[in-house]
């Protein structure tokens, strides 16, 4: 048997500020927007060089119980790992974007980690794993 995950979805408040947010602040990819109805898209973004590899479905909330989880999907524990070949050169980037850091970059026995915040409060790893 052969499986693999294909999407996490993320819950967002608005598509268009979810990818322009993912896209130009973080650097991923925009995979695919379909238009699948007035009030829904099928919106997949990657992190540049995935190929292959899982996506992120931007979900926009449709009810009010949905957004009260907007950033807080995983009750305010780190939700996502983002892994880099270069941790440094992420790091200054996304600080020059205006990511916040809630956690300082320190060296683990895994590697290099710093905690981040997307847009919506959810909290992210990013790690250059150690060699």
């Amino acid at each position: 048997m052969k499986q693999s995950l294909a999407h996490i979805a993320v819950v967002v408040r608005d598509y268009d500020e979810a990818i322009n947010y993912y896209t130009n602040t973080l650097g991923f990819k925009l995979i695919e927007d379909t238009v699948l109805s007035e009030t829904k898209r099928w919106v997949m973004v990657q992190p540049t060089g995935a190929e292959n590899g899982c996506t992120l479905l931007l979900a926009k909330a449709a009810t009010e119980e949905q957004e009260k989880f907007i950033g807080y999907q995983t009750g305010g524990r780190v939700f996502l790992f983002l892994y880099t070949d270069d941790f440094y050169r992420d790091y200054e980037n996304y600080n020059s974007k205006g990511v916040e850091f809630t956690i300082p970059p320190h060296d683990e026995e895994y590697g290099t980690v710093a905690v981040f915040k997307d847009i919506y409060g959810n909290l992210w790893d990013l790690i250059q794993p150690a060699k």
